[in-house]
């Protein structure tokens, strides 16, 4: 397994050096169907919230190159084949820093608790926000509760109205540009 602790060390800095806030890092199932991994960056630019296709695609060159030379010295960060996804955030945003429990407060949210917690295991309500390490939600079910953020498992916003008239339209260009291609079907 992938130490993820170790690839944000080596990952945020790319994304800072191009002037984005990292959001995320995962491992996860590749959705290519071939039973690989995917290391999941999810980054944004501090002035919009999101990443447009250019700024996606510098930061999969810069962490590409960074992850390469790594492996070149000796550093094997994620063993056997994996695929790279950079990606935006994206409006119902997973909320994975203190920031975000106050940026989106007042906000709906969905919350997972980390197995073995003690309480109600998923919550979603209003975001109330984060005081020191306690993000408080009111839930639909139980009201308001405080729980300690290295207890949540997930978290995300859910879309819904407010939270669409909330957000900066996105950027979409560069997609007028995007050229889709059929494969050729292999003759019988």
């Amino acid at each position: 397994m992938a130490d993820l602790v170790r690839l944000t060390e080596v990952i945020e800095p790319e994304a800072k050096a191009l002037g984005f806030d990292l959001v995320r890092v995962k491992m996860m199932p590749s959705e290519a169907g071939d039973g690989g991994e995917a290391l999941q960056i999810m980054a944004e630019d501090p002035a919009t919230g999101q990443l447009v296709i250019d700024q996606c695609a510098a930061l999969s060159r810069r962490v590409s190159e960074r992850l390469d030379a790594l492996e070149e010295q000796g550093e094997v960060l994620i063993a056997g084949a994996y695929h790279l996804e950079v990606s935006s955030p994206g409006i119902d945003r997973p909320l994975t820093r203190a920031k975000d429990f106050t940026d989106w407060t007042g906000h709906e949210a969905k919350i997972s608790m980390a197995k073995g917690y003690d309480g109600q295991r998923n919550l979603r309500g209003s975001l109330k926000g984060i005081d020191g390490e306690l993000v408080t939600i009111d839930d639909r079910k139980a009201g308001e509760v405080s729980i300690p953020r290295d207890q949540i498992h997930s978290a995300q916003l859910v879309l819904t109205d407010e939270l669409i008239a909330a957000t900066q339209p996105l950027d979409t260009s560069g997609a007028d540009e995007i050229v889709e291609t059929e494969e050729e079907k292999a003759d019988d």
